[in-house]
């Protein structure tokens, strides 16, 4: 059988399912002015990758799409690997391995500076413009805040340097801890020792689709920061809201919002669907549309 990311991201999350670990209900309120005690941010809802996209095009005019678009694929595909075959890396690792197959794949000549450029881009990156002003919310409220992703210490600790977000969040939850990339469960788990929570008690929020599905097998309300409006993985779970920004994440986890944050609306095209549309307003509230462009080809793992 032909292992696609689909089986690879089912296969990492089985021990999960079989362990017995079922989504909370998010009915249940964490005690405190929010609903949650607590988040766990997947990397890229708070840090902005597009730059080394921007990089890669610099680097190689007119090619750069196709190198970052091999490259994020590789180091998807090696993450997982590793972790399946007890294997680990770090990221920093995975990453450069990844760009060097992506480059000789796409027939291009990366030289020794060129990949540690591309690959030292991501202790350069930073916050998106809207994550402050939740931050602040999330942290007034009492909510405790930190990593929990692939990334290393070193990538995500230099962030929030270079976006001025000190304070904000406790010691990142890097997979190297555990040396399992998510979906593993042993990477979501670290969250509720770290902060001696329950899964109900915790909101996991996810930048991708896939990291969507690992943390709701887990057993984390999820909701998902999909900046470039994906949908959903084809995987039979879901996220219990989902937003193109961080101000839509505010009211999920404080409580707020008496109305699930949709994606939409979309404009009727006939009666039928007119009645619809008029229907989900009265039952959603859509997010507001993002207030600063974005670039598919940043999206990173």
């Amino acid at each position: 059988m032909t292992m696609t990311r689909r089986t690879l991201v089912a296969g990492l999350a089985a021990a999960g399912a079989l362990s017995g670990i079922v989504a909370p209900s998010l009915g249940r309120t964490a005690s405190g002015s929010s609903r949650f005690k607590a988040v766990a941010f997947d990397g890229f809802p708070i840090i902005d990758p597009r730059p080394v996209a921007v990089l890669a095009e610099r680097l190689f005019p007119g090619k750069g799409a196709d190198l970052s678009n091999s490259w994020r694929t590789r180091q998807f595909e090696y993450c997982w690997l590793r972790t399946l075959s007890d294997r680990y890396a770090d990221f920093r690792q995975v990453s450069q391995e990844a760009l060097v197959f992506a480059a000789k794949s796409l027939g291009l000549e990366l030289t020794p500076r060129t990949r540690d450029q591309l690959v030292n881009a991501y202790r350069e990156l930073s916050a998106w413009p809207d994550v402050l002003p939740a931050l602040e919310s999330l942290k007034a409220a009492g909510v405790r805040m930190t990593f929990l992703s692939n990334l290393t210490a070193e990538m995500l600790d230099a962030a929030i340097e270079n976006s001025g977000l000190n304070g904000y969040f406790e010691a990142p939850l890097t997979t190297d801890r555990v040396r399992a990339f998510k979906p593993d469960p042993r990477a979501y788990r670290m969250a509720l020792t770290a902060f001696d929570c329950t899964r109900e008690e915790i909101a996991f929020v996810a930048s991708a689709g896939w990291d969507v599905a690992g943390a709701k097998w887990f057993g984390y309300p999820t909701f998902w920061v999909n900046r470039t409006e994906l949908p959903a993985e084809e995987l039979g779970i879901g996220a219990d809201a989902q937003g193109r920004g961080m101000s839509d994440l505010v009211p999920f986890v404080l409580g707020s919002a008496t109305k699930p944050v949709m994606i939409g609306p979309v404009p009727p095209t006939n009666t039928r669907d007119a009645n619809l549309v008029a229907t989900l307003n009265q039952r959603h509230t859509w997010r507001k549309p993002c207030p600063y462009p974005i670039a598919r080809a940043g999206a990173v793992p």
